[in-house]
């Protein structure tokens, strides 16, 4: 059975981040991504990133794994990637269970990063399992990974910064969007992004939701109608799309299944999306070596969960007894781009969902 010092499960943003925190550590890592590519929701981005230089500011999603190597490529002799391995267990003795490319097959650790991302929350109404009808991180990876359009009209729901940023890529593909509609009274992206999509000629209708899909084989119409100040539906009030694609995009919940089998204590938090691992400063979970980064732990930007794979990082290998030669100053200004990218209303609510996260 293989060992290694550090096992990180996920080769998203914080995945990939974490191995390079532990690798210039000094630790031996082994990197467990289930998909045949790296970078997790980056490769879907083809928007430049806000925030700061230090999280590549500017630069495109899907250009920033290959950045990312990049770094990890100066410890190759401590880092082993393997894709299409999914983890399948956490167990007591520090042995991880994993399947890769048809064989079953175990690695022990002295320490774990999960850094398994979120999925993608669905909405139920009346025939939501049509063909055509998808979430907005598999229309991303049909255009921006394998360059496929998903159908000629589409309707967006919701006006989050996906929903208005993927509407944003339908329109740059050819796609007609007819219209962007969203349960809530207001938008919930940033104006930078409404006015992109409007400016070029697409509605954004609030306070309207989904009724139900129409169509035999596939999706031919989209019911919608609007909602009081109660959220309730109001009779009389339907309006129709006649699209072949309706692209859902209503939240991400974090995926943290891995978490709970070996079992780490979780909290339902709504500010973070949903049941996430209670975790302490050091982004330990409540099962002593076991640390959790990014969306897994509650969801927020790529920019964001990338500071957070850093210091998931450095803490596994100080836990492990490797600690890095800077690892105070590191410490100290990776927490201070969290605060930086967590300030603002939308990091309010962040900073309160953490702090609920970890009241044991």
């Amino acid at each position: 059975m293989k060992e290694v010092d550090i096992v990180i499960i996920g080769g998203g943003p914080a995945g990939l981040c974490s191995v390079i925190s532990a690798a210039s550590s000094g630790a031996k890592v082994l990197l467990l991504e289930r998909s045949d590519f790296l970078g997790g929701q980056l490769i879907k981005q083809t928007h430049m990133f806000f925030g700061s230089k230090k999280q590549y500011a500017s630069k495109r999603g899907l250009n920033i794994p290959d950045l990312l190597l990049d770094k990890i490529a100066k410890y190759h002799e401590r880092v082993e990637i393997l894709n299409d391995a999914t983890a399948a267990g956490i167990y007591e003795d520090g042995v991880i269970t994993y399947e890769h490319k048809g064989r079953y097959m175990k690695v022990k650790s002295k320490a774990i990063i999960v850094a398994t991302g979120a999925m993608e929350k669905a909405l139920a109404f009346p025939n939501n399992d049509l063909p055509g009808i998808y979430g907005a991180g598999a229309v991303q990876t049909l255009m921006n990974v394998y360059g496929i359009r998903p159908g000629n009209k589409v309707l967006m729901v919701g006006a989050g910064n996906i929903g208005l940023i993927v509407s944003y890529q339908l329109l740059q593909a050819g796609v007609e969007v007819v219209g962007i509609i969203d349960a809530a009274p207001q938008i919930g992206g940033y104006l930078v992004h409404a006015s992109k999509v409007r400016r070029m000629g697409v509605p954004i209708y609030t306070s309207r939701t989904v009724k139900e899909a129409v169509g035999k084989e596939s999706l031919e119409k989209v019911v919608t109608w609007q909602l009081d100040e109660r959220w309730q539906p109001i009779e009389n009030t339907e309006k129709n799309f006649n699209v072949d694609v309706m692209c859902i995009s209503v939240g991400l919940s974090p995926l943290c299944e891995l978490l709970l089998q070996a079992g780490c204590r979780t909290k339902y938090i709504p500010e973070l999306g949903g049941q996430t691992p209670i975790r302490f400063s050091n982004y330990e979970t409540t099962v002593k070596g076991i640390f959790a980064a990014g969306d897994v732990a509650g969801v927020e930007e790529a920019s964001s969960a990338m500071v957070e794979g850093y210091l998931a990082g450095l803490y596994a290998s100080k836990s492990v007894g490797i600690e890095h030669t800077n690892f105070k100053e590191l410490v100290l200004d990776y927490t201070n781009q969290l605060e930086e990218l967590r300030s603002g209303p939308t990091g309010y609510k962040i900073k309160s969902g953490i702090e609920k996260q970890r009241e044991v």
